[in-house]
């Protein structure tokens, strides 16, 4: 017979959990209290906010392939969990939140920290629970972390009154693999397979385009093989980055808002869609009445609730995409489709002119978001990770940051959760010390967690953060600049010295100004071991394109 709070640790450690992010408080002490007796089997990091908590539970899950763990306290604690759980919810990562609970006597009486935080959370988990028996404790975890791992993954939340956490009861661990009502997988049909064959083989420009269901199936391989057969060009999806090199000859960009030109363009041009693994977000598409309406299309997705949502599928493919890819290679046939691949290529030409050469190798006196990101991949890994905030910064670190390897793009794609990256770098790091992290944040975004600087000096992760500022709420300002007469309403600001806060928390700092001195900061940005700061002073109104503007078609992407 043991605590509840020790059942608590000792199910994640059952897990084979190697992190805790989290926070005590007077709710969860008890676990807080188990934990201090298991600090040689599992970590628990300490971060200096519950949000930086489980931003940096998301990092860790998002590029360790594993699921993330958030630990609060009742109340304030629990809530401050919300913006993270809604974020993973639409980014389809897996993670398991614990939060304490007032004792059960006092649940309704609106006692010291009691907050619903089953009802609050429901919207945005994949599965929530709260217990009130230590006996129940064991059971709920593991079928938490059966449902956030499995199927589309998302985030789970276990509530657990304080009583539960002091009473005893016997452990006895059992592994959750299955639940009868839940059938998180669909049997691939061989008649869709065979259909979608049809249609590919018949095709005379058919386009792929794959999203993170690539990355959480580990279908990468699978795609390669997939796009190699057939010889279809390929864009991804920002959360799909990484899914397939960018050195692939059949890869034809980025998609979307700021994507390139040329899928976004060709996507209404093109016979057959071939959609794997992605949602049709409404920044992919634009105009639903008018996107691919010319196309037959071909959607692969484990999620059956995403099948019809947004786009009419011609012949939907239900089922893990792994197993799709794998058998969808066995039906078409061998392929180049040289020409239409040509056509994507004339209309690359035109943008490089037009834009890339503006934004990495400009002629303007200021520095460029664009050409820091050109020295960053100068020096970098092949296996380094990108982690963004939300922002410019984000969509033209996107735009040009040389992904070479699956699970080395990190960022808040589905709810754009400024101040995001800085815990969510950290995460990331702590998976793998020996990996190069890249931290590329904008001065609004960074401010609202900048706090997790104390997280990283704690933990010593060799995190490098970059900080693009031009002294806007950048994003907010183009729109302004472009929609709104340039009436820049209270968008402008007046920022501290990023440096000396660095310093402050014994991450060593530099700040360049100037073209003539970034290589070099880059490059001892890298050479430092330890976490480094870097800020970079760009220009104060510089847009980010193309761009497709709200309510336009995919076809009405601008250049300028």
């Amino acid at each position: 017979m043991i605590r509840g709070a020790d059942i608590v640790v000792r199910s994640l450690i059952a897990e084979n959990a190697e992190y805790i992010f989290g926070y005590p408080g007077g709710a969860i002490m008890p676990v807080y209290d188990a934990l201090y007796d298991y600090s040689d089997r599992i970590k628990h990091v300490l971060t200096r906010h519950e949000q930086g908590a489980i931003h940096a539970a998301q990092g860790y899950a998002r590029v360790s392939g594993k699921v993330g763990i958030a630990l609060a306290t009742s109340g304030p604690g629990a809530t401050n969990l919300i913006t993270g759980i809604a974020d993973a919810q639409i980014d389809s990562t897996p993670l398991v939140c614990i939060t304490g609970q007032v004792a059960a006597h006092l649940l309704g009486t609106d006692a010291f920290q009691e907050t619903d935080m089953v009802g609050i959370s429901m919207p945005g988990t994949k599965w929530n629970i709260q217990v009130r028996r230590a006996e129940d404790i064991a059971p709920a975890i593991a079928k938490a972390f059966h449902i956030a791992r499995s199927g589309r993954p998302g985030p789970v939340l276990v509530d657990i009154t304080k009583n539960a956490q002091t009473e005893f009861a016997e452990f006895n661990y059992i592994p959750c693999l299955g639940i009868r009502s839940y059938k998180p997988y669909a049997e691939v049909s061989k008649e869709a397979v065979q259909q979608a064959a049809e249609l590919i083989n018949a095709a005379e420009r058919p386009f792929i385009v794959f999203g993170q269901g690539v990355l959480i199936g580990k279908a990468d391989k699978e795609l390669k093989a997939f796009v190699d057969k057939t010889g279809i060009p390929a864009a991804s999806t920002l959360l799909g980055s990484g899914a397939l090199s960018e050195m692939n000859t059949h890869y034809v960009g980025k998609l979307g808002m700021h994507g390139n030109y040329a899928p976004n363009i060709l996507t209404n041009q093109c016979d057959v869609l071939i959609a794997v693994g992605m949602r049709f977000d409404d920044r992919v598409t634009g105009d639903l009445k008018r996107y691919a309406k010319q196309a037959k299309v071909i959607h692969l997705e484990l999620d059956p609730a995403e099948i019809d949502k947004n786009v009419k599928c011609t012949v939907p493919i239900l089922g893990d995409c792994r197993q799709s890819l794998e058998m969808l290679i066995e039906a078409v046939h061998a392929n180049k489709h040289e020409d239409w691949l040509q056509r994507f290529r004339e209309l690359e030409k035109e943008e490089k002119k037009v834009v890339c050469a503006n934004d990495l190798s400009p002629t303007k006196v200021g520095l460029t978001m664009g050409e820091v990101i050109r020295f960053i991949n100068e020096y970098k890994a092949d296996d380094a990770i990108l982690v963004t905030d939300v922002g410019q910064h984000q969509m033209i670190a996107w735009r040009y940051f040389d992904y070479k390897q699956p699970r080395t793009q990190v960022t808040s794609g589905g709810l754009g959760t400024m101040g995001f990256a800085l815990p969510a770098a950290l995460g990331a790091q702590l998976h793998d010390f020996n990996r190069q992290v890249i931290c590329v944040c904008g001065d609004g975004g960074i401010q609202m967690t900048i706090q997790e600087l104390g997280t990283i000096m704690q933990t010593k992760a060799p995190v490098k953060i970059v900080l693009l500022n031009n002294n806007y709420l950048g994003m907010v300002r183009q729109w302004q600049q472009m929609f709104f007469d340039k009436r820049y309403s209270f968008t402008e600001l007046e920022n501290p010295d990023f440096v000396k806060i660095a310093e402050a928390y014994k991450i060593k700092g530099s700040k360049v100004t100037g073209r003539a001195e970034l290589s070099e900061a880059v490059a001892d940005m890298f050479i430092h071991d330890g976490p480094y700061f870097l800020e970079v002073v760009v220009e104060k109104e510089d847009n980010v394109f193309p761009m497709i503007a709200t309510g336009c078609s995919v076809e009405e992407v601008r250049l300028s």
